[in-house]
């Protein structure tokens, strides 16, 4: 960095571990080499340890990023050894870094920023020719972890690459680019210099001699080497072919001046839409920033300066007051300090909303490039710059784990209301749906790799209604069995083109079917109990014999008909008890005691479906998975800010087995059991049943989470 303020490794970690409140932004963090992983102690240590080398006068922090091709997907720890191996490789093996990934746009990339001062040594070290040392070891990591193979040879010189850059983040036409789209051509087949004057006499420039080189100027100013544009245009080279450099006339500047065909203007780059409403509309807003901040900041400054005024005038009439008090000297010397402290701690306050009210200010009127400007706006809900934002490059199309139409064309808008996260330079959305995260970018929806039920079916919802019932899905193996399941478990109307998937899914629905088919039948069986009194001697249902509530009537025995079960009891036993011994039952589903096997009555019908009693049933609600996302968040924010805490995520079945009970926690009356395993903590929602019974364990006590969610104790009594 030219700048040191630039490379400051405390504003560097900052701004790669701000969320910006993005749910999408961060992701791993890690931090090597230090003495702790936490990270404000590891910045730090670095600090110190760059502060110990006085003669370095060059940058001491190395600030790289690794990026990858849009839609690649490395697994973390695929990640994490790309870092080691990249870092090892520019010499920095043994140096302190720090690296985040970072996932709010359409390329993963990692951010990698290095101490270049050795921790033992305190030498700094400087990589030769670092670009063509990084271009090696990209090459070598795509072919061992089998990535996109990609061309890093240098092809440009770094004014194209700069212009290229200016282009692709801001969105607008730069010079140098221009010139190669309008006239290069013409000034490769020049045949004199003459010839050439009047090429760039035509599109309003104009060649000239700067140093050993040639500059090629516009009519503002701006200029860029001739070598830039193409090496033929190099000095040497047009002197080998057109003779000695001769310059322009005075009158031929004059003429260039007056009466160019074309010339430069910084416009959006040609897209496959118009664009020249909204440009004019973004210049319009542009024109203004500056003289609107200016006015809100005299505004704030003026507002500042009042306070300030009326707090010191407040403290004087104080201090008046105290000096007619008929008090003594100590008593007004104390006083007197109390008002005194007042009042600076008032301008204090005052000072610092003044300091908020400016980076308010500053944020709101900051001037912005033409791509930033149709973000904003996308964002605000514009669908033109929505589609600019789409149309500005060639759509590359999202890759992994994604849901699509089946022919590939989207026919309407979601309507269903999801947080949007961020919107991407190409316009992708990102929403945000609990713990997981789509993205939207015009034809297909990815679903991220540790999407949660909820996320699956917001994503299945989302592809309903924008491309109809019948779908495509790619990805892994993995990701198309939950898709299935999330499908089926929704109960959607939805088809896979696929005929694999479709008859999985088909299968799967028949199965469920059956399986709720059983589960009426034993319904409608535990209300035949007592069905005598709904049905005559033929076994036909008497529905004058029962009323809604199920209880009316009598049974042929002068019994009360009892009828189905229901809130409240037979009209026979209302304040009634009575005795257990007569009730044949296997369990009480809301009491802590239960009968064992061995109590039931050898004459019960289906004695072998007694409850089991050592397990407690995994029960998520809407409420419990918002509770258990919410709690989430704020843990993973602490351990980002650097608290030591293990990394929290809501519990599935993949982490089904044995694990360690860590806690009980509780956000908005929502109790959540911890699970531990290795390093990682499973948060699971829980009923009052399941949070009544987890308190007895220990912490520590091992527990077993079947497939179904279930959780067993070691020891054979349910806890």
């Amino acid at each position: 960095m030219k700048s040191i303020m630039k490379s400051d490794f405390v504003s560097l970690i900052d701004y790669i571990t701000d969320e910006q409140e993005k749910y999408e932004r961060v992701g791993q963090v890690a931090v090597t080499n230090c003495q702790s992983d936490r990270l404000d102690a590891a910045v730090l240590e670095i600090v110190n340890t760059q502060s110990r080398n006085t003669r370095a006068e060059s940058d001491k922090t190395f600030h790289l990023i690794v990026s990858f091709p849009a839609g690649e997907q490395p697994e973390d720890a695929v990640l994490k050894q790309i870092e080691a191996k990249i870092s090892e490789g520019l010499g920095f093996n043994d140096h302190q870094r720090i690296s985040v990934v970072h996932n709010d746009t359409d390329n993963l990339h990692i951010h990698i920023a290095i101490n270049k001062i050795h921790p033992t040594r305190l030498t700094i070290h400087d990589p030769y020719y670092s670009h063509k040392v990084l271009g090696q070891l990209c090459g070598k990591l795509e072919q061992e972890y089998g990535l996109t193979q990609v061309n890093h040879t240098a092809k440009k010189v770094r004014s194209e690459n700069r212009a290229d850059d200016m282009e692709h983040h801001a969105g607008v036409e730069s010079l140098l680019g221009w010139i190669k789209r309008e006239c290069l051509d013409q000034l490769q087949g020049a045949a004199s210099w003459m010839e050439m004057h009047q090429v760039m006499k035509d599109h309003g420039l104009e060649l000239k001699e700067r140093g050993n080189g040639l500059v090629i100027v516009n009519q503002d100013g701006l200029m860029v080497k001739a070598s830039s544009i193409s090496r033929d245009l190099s000095k040497g080279k047009l002197e080998d072919r057109l003779g000695v450099f001769a310059s322009s006339t005075s009158s031929d500047r004059q003429a260039s001046a007056d009466s160019p065909q074309k010339k430069y203007e910084a416009r959006p780059i040609r897209i496959r839409i118009d664009t020249t409403l909204l440009f004019a509309q973004y210049k319009n807003e542009q024109q203004g920033v500056s003289a609107n901040r200016t006015t809100a900041w005299k505004v704030a400054r003026d507002h500042k300066s009042k306070l300030i005024e009326d707090a010191k005038r407040s403290a004087k009439l104080k201090r008046a007051a105290t000096q007619l008090l008929g008090q003594s000297r100590h008593e007004k010397k104390l006083l007197y300090s109390l008002a005194s402290k007042g009042v600076k701690d008032e301008i204090a306050r005052i000072n610092e909303q003044y300091r908020r009210d400016r980076e308010r200010i500053f944020i709101k009127y900051q001037p912005q490039q033409w791509a930033d400007w149709l973000r904003r706006k996308a964002s605000e809900g514009d669908k033109n710059a929505l589609d600019a934002l789409r149309a500005r490059e060639v759509s590359q199309k999202l890759k992994g784990n994604t849901v699509a139409a089946d022919d590939g064309h989207q026919r309407n808008r979601s309507r269903i209301n999801i947080n949007r996260d961020s919107i991407t330079k190409k316009g992708t959305i990102i929403y945000k749906v609990g713990g997981s995260a789509i993205r939207d970018d015009g034809n297909k929806l990815r679903v991220s790799r540790d999407a949660t039920k909820d996320g699956l079916d917001t994503a299945l919802r989302m592809a309903m209604e924008r491309y109809g019932n019948r779908i495509t899905v790619n990805g892994t193996t993995e990701f198309k069995a939950k898709i299935i399941h999330a499908a089926v478990a929704a109960n959607l109307p939805i088809t896979f083109a696929d005929d694999t998937l479709e008859r999985h899914r088909q299968a799967l629905m028949a199965k469920r079917n059956q399986q709720l088919e059983k589960s009426n039948d034993r319904g409608r069986r535990a209300g035949g109990i007592v069905s005598d009194a709904g049905s005559d001697g033929a076994g036909r249902h008497n529905a004058s014999s029962t009323n809604a509530g199920g209880h009316s009537g009598v049974n042929r025995y002068g019994k009360p008909n009892v009828g189905r079960p229901g809130s409240a009891p037979p009209p026979g036993l209302i304040d009634h008890l009575r005795n257990m011994s007569n009730v044949h039952v296997a369990s009480n589903g809301i009491g802590s005691e239960v009968l064992l096997p061995g109590n039931v009555s050898v004459h019960m019908e289906q004695q072998g479906q007694a409850q089991s009693t050592d397990a407690l049933r995994w029960n998520i609600t809407g409420a419990g998975l918002e509770a258990a996302n919410k709690y989430i968040k704020e843990i993973e924010k602490k351990r980002l800010s650097g608290f030591d805490i293990l990394r929290n995520t809501l519990y599935n079945e993949d982490q089904a087995g044995e694990v360690s009970f860590s806690g009980i926690r509780k956000i908005d009356g929502q109790a959540m059991a911890l699970l531990q395993r290795n390093n990682e903590i499973f948060v699971m929602p829980l009923d009052e049943a399941g949070e009544r019974k987890l308190k007895r364990l220990a912490i520590g006590d091992q527990v077993t989470i079947a497939k179904n969610g279930v959780i067993k104790t070691s020891k054979g009594r349910s806890r």
